[in-house]
């Protein structure tokens, strides 16, 4: 079985936690993890710069289509960020929870 990791961001504490607890309610993930950070970008012909909370999102990689599609349906942005790492390695203890909780 393969696993990643989905990457995505929000404008506030509260609306990252709604976006992880639907996801996990859905059981498209085993685990989210919410950071505070600030984002620099490029949007609409400006350089943006917002305080943010990004979204390290856990799961099988079969899920990822379907958690695009919820992110891309759920999410406030504009274009939201959504991106797929892949997992190369892992405690098989960990690996084999995050099967047991998006089956």
């Amino acid at each position: 079985m393969k696993y990643c990791i989905v990457i995505t961001t929000c404008e506030n504490r509260g609306k990252a936690k709604s976006l992880a607890d639907a996801i996990l309610e859905n059981r498209l993930a085993a685990c989210v993890q919410l950071s505070n950070i600030s984002s620099l970008y490029h949007w609409k012909g400006k350089i943006a710069e917002d305080e943010e909370i990004k979204l390290l999102i856990k799961t099988r990689e079969e899920r990822y289509k379907e958690l695009e599609a919820f992110i891309s349906r759920t999410h406030d942005y504009d274009v939201p960020e959504i991106i797929k790492v892949p997992i190369a390695e892992g405690s098989q203890e960990y690996l084999g929870w995050i099967s047991d909780v998006t089956m």
